[in-house]
């Protein structure tokens, strides 16, 4: 404990209330260090080929069975306001990139605990700060300098490189199998923007459905969409159509009700009657003006009257009705239609004439309406079959992470070696660098070029193969900067160059990686005072005798042990 007089005047420029709490100076960068060291550690089993799952049991009592790094901080539920940003990072590394999830948190854990030695000798955080960001700096240069380009047309190349993001994935059992379906369902859906970018919007054209039952060999991409619904009047509707015309609309096809409530009151009988047929009639021209484009298929995402359903079948169209928003979007894209809000707009061109085939087929114990074969689909479903629910959660995640490397790659077709070999690379570097600066920034310059060995540090360790002799032989044969490709295989934990074993990773995965790391390191280390004050719930103004607020106040604090 800091003598009394220190912390004598702090407490009045704060409210002397038992309810405020503060840390301030050192021990706040001790405690954010060792929170983020903690959060780190929980990961670090899972990075490389031979990582462990982690189980977890979620607030809802189900059950996670994973090793994505973002999976894993998502479910945990912490308190401390250092550890909570290091899982923000993970998770804005998922959202930005899609893969290295793991590394981002190894990696920013390492730096902070590089930078505690620093902390002792009374170094000042700034300047501890301004050397990571030089550091940050050249290792990007040293990546733009090994980065190799690749072209993206060249399939074999993709799969190695897909594969070496999911082969430190539970899936890597199936790994040509997970690598082709993300490579399909990112190449199919990929759009031309002209100048030679592309878009790709995996959340809102990939659609992965997942269906337990069958195995996972039986997963393939369609190329087109399927949906989780049959036809209106499965006897009379045609199952499968050949070359359908499809249109899509989002509008009922049932007769509308008045906006508020209304009441009609009618005098004659037969005035009931006129009205019945009027409905009808309403009906009757929706489905005419519907019918005149011929379509073989109607698909609504409103509702569908048993009337309109009549007319419907007997022009021999099959029609699906109350279907989701986001897959009629996909529909669209795929079959070339327009989605329509009011028939009275059709037009030639709203019809989607891009699909081959449309049949319902049951799987499992449901039917799914599938429309494949589309000439040029813009949208996709990848169809995945396992043996478990849990199993699937996991092959989705699996798949997601690769669609993005695919995606990455697809975007900016540059290479990086996988295996730690990049990191130990930009490590020589930044060590032979840190000779030539000169002042103080000096050592955290150094440690920061230490730290970056933390990945293949514990790729190593994951393998199970003497940490110190590995990390010697790599950091000897990376020292003299020869051959910048030397990395450790992760599944046997032999030092090998990465080009021959197709070990690759994206090149902004990468630089993602790295600046998000040190950004995060940089940022936890300038927090010198943590404030954390407990306001009572209570009415304003209901100011109310102070004795009994002490008590309760106590018990504030045990209550928040307690998760909820």
């Amino acid at each position: 404990m800091e003598p009394k007089f220190l912390s004598k005047p702090t407490s009045h420029s704060l409210p002397s209330d038992d309810s405020v709490k503060r840390e301030s100076g050192n021990k706040v960068h001790y405690a954010n260090i060792q929170a983020s060291k903690a959060v780190a550690d929980i990961i670090r089993t899972t990075l490389g080929p031979r990582s462990m799952l982690k189980m977890l049991l979620d607030a809802a009592g189900g059950i996670v069975v994973t090793n994505d790094g973002n999976a894993i901080l998502r479910e945990l539920d912490l308190a401390h306001p250092a550890a909570k940003s290091m899982i923000d990072l993970s998770r804005t590394q998922d959202e930005e990139v899609g893969d290295g999830t793991t590394s981002v948190i190894v990696l920013a854990g390492e730096m902070l605990h590089v930078a505690e030695a620093f902390i002792n000798k009374k170094y000042h955080p700034t300047v501890i700060c301004r050397a990571y960001n030089k550091a940050l700096e050249d290792a990007l240069a040293v990546l733009n300098k090994i980065a190799m380009p690749i072209d993206v047309k060249d399939r074999a190349k993709m799969l190695g490189l897909v594969k070496s993001c999911i082969g430190t994935k539970f899936t890597s059992q199936f790994g040509d199998l997970i690598a082709d379906l993300a490579i399909d369902a990112t190449s199919t859906i990929g759009v031309d923007l002209g100048q030679g970018l592309r878009e790709i919007d995996i959340k809102k054209y990939i659609k992965v459905e997942k269906l337990p039952g069958g195995q996972l060999e039986d997963s393939h991409v369609l190329k087109g969409v399927m949906i989780n619904k049959d036809v209106v009047t499965p006897g009379k509707m045609r199952r499968k159509i050949i070359n359908p015309r499809i249109i899509l609309l989002d509008s009922p096809l049932e007769y509308k009700k008045g906006e508020n409530q209304t009441n009609a009151e009618l005098v004659r009988e037969e005035d009931w009657a006129v009205l019945l047929k009027l409905e009808e009639e309403y009906i009757e021209n929706l489905c005419a003006q519907i019918l005149k484009f011929k379509p073989d298929l109607v698909i609504t995402e409103k509702g569908l009257s048993d009337l309109a359903c009549h007319y419907l079948s007997k022009a021999g169209v099959s029609a699906i009705r109350r279907v989701r928003k986001t897959d009629n979007n996909r529909i669209a894209k795929a079959c070339g239609a327009v989605i329509v809000n009011r028939p009275e707009e059709l037009q030639e061109s709203d019809v989607g004439t891009g699909a081959g085939l449309f049949e319902v087929k049951k799987i499992g114990d449901e039917f799914f309406g599938f429309i494949v074969e589309c000439k040029d689909p813009k949208a996709c479903t990848v169809l995945l079959r396992g043996a478990s629910k849990d199993l699937l959660n996991e092959v989705e995640r699996n798949l997601q992470d690769a669609m993005s490397v695919a995606r990455n790659i697809i975007k900016n077709p540059k290479l990086v070696p996988g295996g730690g070999a990049t990191e130990l690379t930009v490590s020589a570097t930044l060590k032979q660098k840190a000779s030539s600066i000169d002042g103080i920034e000096k050592w955290p310059y150094e440690a920061a070029a230490i730290a970056f060995e933390a990945i293949p540090r514990t790729l190593a360790q994951n393998c199970g193969v003497n940490v110190i002799r590995t990390m010697t032989a790599l950091q000897g044969k990376h020292a003299n900067g020869e051959n910048a490709w030397v990395g450790i295989d992760g599944n046997s934990g032999e030092i090998t160059d990465m080009k021959e074993r197709k070990i690759w990773d994206a090149y902004n995965v990468k630089a993602q990686t790295f600046k998000t790391a040190i950004e995060a390191a940089c940022m936890l280390l300038r927090i010198d005072d943590i404030v954390s004050g407990i306001k009572k719930k209570q009415a304003p103004g209901a100011g109310g005798p102070s004795k009994p607020k002490m008590e309760t106040e106590g018990d504030a604090d045990n209550e928040q042990m307690i998760p909820e």
